[in-house]
């Protein structure tokens, strides 16, 4: 089976914008992205992973998909535009596809308006529905480059991103395009925040994954891309697996069943077994029941000694963008010249309910050799999604 590489990559989140940026504060202590914001939900004032980069304008010609959420995916994409035009002009635009995952696309634009109608009985000028069409950022970025491969977003909650990979790597292995552009964009979205407002599910001050003090997630937005081919590159996608619980609309298995089994499905496509893995990248929202499934699961595949963290509390809950932000993030430790790995931030207050795991400290490094790193991302509905990156050989 061919290997797919992940060649470039363009990121930009709260902790920065691009690669640099973005690595610099990861692995930098106590650098994290999240500020006090008020008014995404009515009457409080919460911790939001938000993006202070400056946005670029969108290009000539390409105003009818202004939104910030294309906004934000136009930052990242610049930084692996000259890659994407070099595999346009060698493999041809009809061989480049594009897969991206988002789960609030441009409905922040679209909730104004509809709004706006609401109060004064009349479409706002700038109101487009195609705006929250959730395969309207892969449609952007293709009108963008000029590409005409296969173009579609995938939007499964908060493995999009992940899953966007899985699909573009399928896409290659099927032979259907030559290179994929894939990732993952979400921006802030007062339907969503007020949405997990309403689910109890928001922590009043910054998260703290896998504590006993534990009290919900905090709110980010992100995007994530890459672009990947079957040319040799230092990382590689080693293989993925996804599974579904089919339990419960919001709520996770408590055993950690469906996850598992995404984690043994990545083994398995990888072609490694578990005491391979060097790092996971654990989903890690800080809400009561995802980490104590998300523990039981990692104990099962694992046992107690991979190292782990959760970074959700540097950069908030990106949402959609979260399992391509989070295999951006394993892709920055296998290129650390240092080989430092994220640092998992909390309050040193293990659950004792829960099983014991390895969380990494700043300063932590990945061993000599091949180093093969895990991410994990788990969304509603019991929608499970694993990646394996690894040091190309």
């Amino acid at each position: 089976m061919s290997g797919t590489y992940l060649n470039a990559l363009g990121v930009a989140c709260s902790l920065g914008a691009g690669k640099e940026a973005v690595a610099g504060a990861l692995f930098g202590a106590a650098t994290h992205g999240l500020r006090s914001i008020e008014g995404w939900v009515p009457g409080r004032t919460l911790p939001m992973g938000d993006v202070t980069a400056g946005l670029p304008p969108l290009p000539g010609g390409l105003g009818h998909r202004d939104t910030r959420n294309n906004r934000l995916l136009l930052l990242a994409a610049m930084e692996i535009e000259g890659e994407v035009r070099a595999a346009i002009a060698r493999f041809g635009a009809a061989r480049i596809g594009v897969v991206i995952g988002t789960s609030t696309t441009g409905i922040e634009e679209a909730t104004r308006g509809i709004a706006t109608r609401g109060a004064e009985g009349i479409w706002p000028g700038d109101y487009r529905y195609s705006d929250q069409e959730l395969g309207a950022p892969a449609a952007f970025l293709a009108e963008w480059l000029g590409v005409g491969g296969p173009c579609y977003g995938i939007s499964t909650a908060c493995t999009s991103g992940a899953r966007a990979l899985l699909s573009a790597q399928r896409l290659l292995r099927l032979g259907l395009c030559d290179a994929v552009i894939c990732g993952g964009a979400d921006t802030l979205c007062r339907l969503a925040t007020n949405g997990f407002h309403a689910l109890e599910a928001m922590a009043p001050e910054r998260c703290l994954p896998f504590s006993r003090s534990r009290r919900g997630i905090n709110i980010g937005e992100a995007a994530a891309v890459f672009l990947m081919t079957r040319d040799h590159a230092p990382v590689v996608l080693l293989g993925g697996g996804a599974s579904s619980d089919a339990y419960h609309m919001s709520s996770p298995e408590p055993g950690g069943r469906g996850a598992s089994d995404a984690m043994r499905h990545a083994l398995s496509a990888a072609g490694i077994v578990a005491d391979t893995i060097d790092y996971v990248n654990l989903h890690g929202t800080a809400t009561e029941h995802n980490d104590a499934m998300e523990s039981h699961a990692m104990a099962a595949t694992f046992g107690h000694a991979v190292r782990c963290s959760s970074t959700k509390a540097l950069t908030g809950h990106t949402l959609g963008a979260a399992g391509a932000l989070e295999a951006a993030f394993c892709w920055l430790a296998l290129s650390d010249p240092l080989r430092r790995l994220p640092p998992h931030t909390w309050n040193d207050e293990p659950d004792p309910a829960l099983p014991a795991l390895a969380f990494t400290r700043n300063g932590d490094a990945l061993p000599a050799g091949r180093r093969h790193l895990m991410s994990n991302s788990f969304a509603f509905g019991g929608n499970n999604a694993s990646l394996i990156l690894a040091d190309a050989t």
